[in-house]
């Protein structure tokens, strides 16, 4: 068989193991110097100012502090769509807190403001939306509407890293903004993640947070001006600069030199690994656009970009399944990101959603990432033609 080619799959190199070489070379390995340019690279980024991203080791862990941020609690709603990652609907219930899921429209398996308005009551807090594929959706849109009630916004951008909308980027609409840097994203740390909140206030918390709740700690190298500042005012005060405060109740959430050192060459690597993903999306939309049964994603609105961290096909006459396993037998592999949260157990929803429950059930995710040869790309699209028309042309018959 020919070898395997992955959904995902990252493109590390010798220029992060140079970086992490010099990390360990420098005998500080923890939250440092590097972890601090790494923030002030990705504020950069997203075109905010340093003091409002934080690092933390991973997108789960900036979502459990935004939601805890916001002081959402017993009572309280949150709405977000039901294709979400599973670390949101947790977020929200373990503190006490009730998820409420909406529908996505099947082609872009995003949320429209319809959708979110549907479900709203005087008990929701907050909205939580994610950009399916890397794909912006109705994220203006949304915004203005969460202004208008007064609703806090959050955005999952963990799959939207360089997805902009009229060259604003996304995760920065609402309130709060998510990303991740797991060994499956754009960019890749191994494991980690980024938080960014609007409000200066809320932001300035977020670092105490992520490490324990902590108000002050020894400095050691840390190279962040929130950690510092207790051990300045205890010098100044001739006091002893081990001592701290706990404001919160929190886990630790921090990430590490090494991992950011790794982050800060993936970021300067994010316009070719993107410019790579559109080729081979553009390949997939020519190579499969005209075949029966298949529905290729729809085309990205005027003044939308995305990071194509997904491409997606959805497929008719229930043949899906059966076609993701012809194609793993090819030794090509394929999966549906994500199962709709509203039919966990767990969360004990009782919601009927018909549009995302039919894409969760035709919908399948093709390979796509930086490191897919053209060749790959070719064999991809011939085996999904050949696939597609011999499982059609079963049902047709049958």
């Amino acid at each position: 068989m020919e070898h395997v080619i992955n959904v995902v799959q990252p493109s590390l190199g010798e220029r992060e193991l140079a970086a992490v070489r010099e990390v360990f070379e420098s005998n500080w390995v923890g939250r440092g110097a590097r972890t601090s340019e790494f923030e002030a690279a990705f504020a950069r980024h997203l075109g905010v100012g340093r003091e409002h991203v934080t690092a933390t080791n991973s997108c789960s862990s900036a979502t459990f502090i935004a939601i805890e941020l916001l002081g959402i609690g017993p009572g309280d709603e949150v709405v977000l769509p039901t294709v979400s990652f599973v670390a949101v609907g947790n977020a929200i219930a373990a503190r006490g807190a009730r998820p409420v899921f909406c529908d996505v429209d099947e082609a872009t398996l995003n949320p429209s403001v319809a959708d979110i308005e549907a479900v709203l009551t005087e008990r929701t807090r907050a909205v939580v939306i994610l950009h399916y594929g890397g794909y912006p959706g109705a994220v203006a849109e949304i915004a203005e509407l969460c202004r208008e009630r007064g609703i806090r916004l959050i955005e999952d951008a963990a799959l939207a890293v360089a997805s902009t909308v009229n060259g604003r980027a996304c995760g920065t609409f609402g309130d709060m903004g998510l990303w991740s840097f797991d060994h499956a994203k754009v960019v890749v740390t191994v494991d980690g993640g980024m938080l960014y909140v609007r409000d200066p206030e809320l932001a300035a918390r977020a670092p105490k947070i992520a490490y324990l709740g902590l108000e002050q700690r020894a400095p050691g190298r840390s190279g962040s001006a929130s950690f510092h500042s207790g051990y300045d005012q205890a010098l100044r005060s001739k006091t002893r600069w081990w001592d701290y405060d706990v404001s919160s109740f929190s886990g630790r959430s921090t990430t590490n030199d090494v991992l950011s050192a790794i982050g800060i060459v993936q970021l300067s690597r994010l316009g070719e690994s993107i410019a790579r993903r559109h080729e081979v999306a553009r390949a997939y939309d020519a190579g499969l656009a005209d075949v029966a049964g298949l529905h290729v994603p729809p085309p990205l609105p005027a003044g939308h970009t995305s990071s194509y961290f997904m491409y997606w096909l959805r497929f008719e006459n229930g043949i899906r399944d059966q076609v993701a396993r012809d194609l793993y037998e090819r030794g090509i592999y394929t999966t549906f990101r994500y199962p709709p949260l509203h039919q966990v157990e767990a969360y004990g929803s009782d919601a009927v959603l018909p549009r995302a429950e039919a894409a969760a059930a035709n919908t399948l995710l093709l390979p796509i990432h930086q490191s897919l040869s053209d060749a790959d790309v070719d064999r991809v699209i011939t085996e999904v033609r050949d696939r597609t028309a011999a499982r059609l042309g079963e049902t047709r018959a049958a």
